[in-house]
């Protein structure tokens, strides 16, 4: 069986507040992007669970790799039996994008229909928020209002149906740990979502992301792209996630003269949905 895991970009994100377990409280919203990576998942012949890797490179062993983990799970309380998965990796990671917590959601979401599992909605979300915080969100290809660690979603009716999205990765990993360093907690002023009810046009002055300033601090060059974007004609630009991608959102296609300020980046660019 062969699925898609797509990636999400994240509109607006505030880190609230850090909690007794180590975990941050955020709010954010998970938008649905079109830039994905393959998956094939098949029965094991030889009754040996194997994982190969194509594509982009992942940092770690391919036995730390999170479709194995989500095997591992759905083996233990569901007796799954032994399987091949083959990842070709398309999404970068540590880019903002989500795409480790998409390739485990997917497999959850693979091994249960592969095998017939009948595995509920609510108990596959139990299991995917152990591998991840946003890795719930990839259960179900609507955009989602999070809260939590960003496993808590929930539904908001938000559309970008028709706008541009260009969306910039560099070459620049940012872990987890580099990223929620130097963040002060704090609930916003304004909430997120009367934030996002806001006209597009408005989005620029009061949807932030926490993690900018420290990012942008030590990595001035993802600045620089946030600020190219805007003058290139976005009507919002920010930073997804923790980056370090960076998405503008046009009324229309940019130039494509202008886009070779980006030449030495990754680029996607799709009409959202």
């Amino acid at each position: 069986m062969i699925v898609y895991p797509h990636s999400k970009i994240n509109l607006g994100l505030h880190i609230t507040q850090k909690r007794e377990d180590g975990f941050h409280d955020l709010e954010t919203f998970f938008y649905p992007i079109s830039l994905r990576d393959a998956l094939e998942i098949i029965p094991a012949p030889d009754g040996k669970t194997e994982f190969f890797l194509s594509g982009e490179e992942i940092p770690g062993p391919s036995d730390k790799n999170l479709c194995i983990k989500a095997w591992q799970i759905l083996q233990k309380t569901h007796a799954i039996p032994p399987v091949k998965i083959h990842l070709h990796k398309v999404i970068p990671t540590g880019a903002g994008l989500g795409g480790g917590s998409s390739d485990a959601a997917f497999t959850l979401k693979t091994l249960n229909e592969l095998f017939d599992k009948k595995i509920s909605r609510e108990k596959l979300k139990q299991y995917a928020s152990e591998l991840g915080s946003d890795c719930s969100f990839f259960l179900k290809d609507s955009p989602a209002y999070a809260t939590g660690r960003g496993e808590i979603l929930t539904p908001y009716p938000l559309s970008l149906n028709g706008f541009y999205l260009l969306l910039v990765i560099p070459d620049i990993h940012i872990s987890t740990a580099e990223a929620y360093a130097g963040i002060s907690p704090a609930k916003p002023e304004i909430p997120l979502k009367e934030i996002l009810a806001y006209p597009l046009e408005k989005w620029s002055i009061n949807l932030k992301n926490d993690f900018e300033k420290n990012i942008f601090n030590k990595y001035p060059e993802i600045k620089k792209i946030k600020t190219e974007l805007y003058n290139m004609g976005a009507i919002y630009a920010s930073m997804s996630g923790s980056g370090a991608s960076v998405f503008g959102i046009f009324n229309q296609k940019p130039k494509d003269d202008d886009k070779k300020l980006f030449e030495n980046h990754f680029l996607w660019e799709e009409i959202l949905r």
